[in-house]
């Protein structure tokens, strides 16, 4: 059973992780890439209903995004929610299609991103904490159930908290990573 508690808690660490190296890549750091709008969600008939759902979203040059919304009725709001987001970025709209043009960044804009990849660190550290709370409370309550012995529970969380140094150190170094992208010029 513990084992099967650590597997779990494994796999979903994992997957955590794995969100927020998707997260890095929809923060810009030199080419437009069509997952920079990933994070954007916009409010469609009363519901917040991401970009990606609404509009053909494409890079075909190396500093402009094109979106085009399959309801023409959504235009407003698409660019309403690329204006209000942590991009920086203006949108043109022609009444069809809705270009933005990225450009250089600036010293300033690079730091203002390196924040925003930190933040995102920070969401993927605190949802790796709480993992950990979660499994840890599981091996409790078998030790109370008299499931598990206090060796076995102790032995548990040591190995649980090497698991989320570990994967706290592969967030680290893929911050480090982004961070060196964006500041590269």
């Amino acid at each position: 059973m513990i084992d099967e508690l650590l597997a779990d808690a494994r796999e979903h660490m994992d997957k955590s992780v794995d969100a927020t190296r998707q997260k890095f890549q929809s923060v810009r750091a030199g080419r437009a890439n069509a997952s920079l709008l990933d994070r954007i969600n916009v409010e469609y008939y009363g519901t917040m209903t991401p970009l990606k759902q609404m509009a053909t979203v494409n890079a075909p040059e190396a500093r402009l995004i094109t979106v085009q919304p399959y309801d023409k009725s959504s235009l407003k709001a698409i660019e309403r929610s690329i204006l209000e987001s942590d991009l920086g970025l203006t949108p043109n709209n022609d009444g069809q299609i809705i270009r933005l043009q990225l450009p250089e960044l600036t010293e300033e804009r690079r730091k203002q991103l390196v924040k925003v990849v930190r933040g995102l660190t920070e969401e993927g550290k605190v949802a790796l904490r709480n993992i950990r709370r979660d499994v840890m409370h599981d091996l409790k309550e078998l030790k109370d159930a008299g499931e598990a012995g206090a060796d076995d529970e102790h032995r548990a969380e040591d190995a649980l908290q090497k698991l989320t140094n570990e994967k706290v150190a592969e967030l680290d170094a893929a911050l480090k990573a982004k961070e060196a992208e964006i500041t590269e010029v």
